[in-house]
């Protein structure tokens, strides 16, 4: 449950580095994920559900205009799966890469706090 979490705040915030990351790879891999979309997982799922082919799937309006719900159930699938894939990538890449040390300053009401004790069990 918390991989899930995880992945919902990633898919969510803004952090410029992600960003960068998301349209360097989301670009690379757009064929790629459209391609597995549109050819390998929406033809079982339409058949699964009676035969419909996602790109058939419209709304005609007026007579000639036509909303393509369809292509647009496939283009959410398609981002939900680079989105994925992003996070799988920048969970790995977040274990290589080491964060600085920062020195833990103590507030000064606690350092004399400590002070006294120390004198005390003298």
């Amino acid at each position: 449950m918390d991989f899930i979490k995880e992945f919902k705040t990633f898919a969510l915030r803004g952090n410029a580095l992600d960003l960068a990351v998301g349209v360097v790879i989301g670009a690379a891999f757009n064929s790629i994920v459209t391609s597995l979309v549109t050819n390998i997982l929406t033809p079982p799922l339409g058949l699964v559900i009676g035969g419909v082919d996602f790109s058939d799937l419209q709304v005609v309006i007026g007579g000639e205009a036509a909303i393509q719900y369809g292509l647009f159930i496939e283009a959410i699938i398609s981002f939900v799966i680079t989105a994925f894939a992003l996070f799988l990538l920048i969970k790995a890449m977040n274990k290589f890469v080491k964060k600085p040390d920062v020195p833990v300053t103590k507030p000064a009401d606690v350092v004399v706090l400590e002070e006294i004790r120390d004198l005390l069990k003298k």
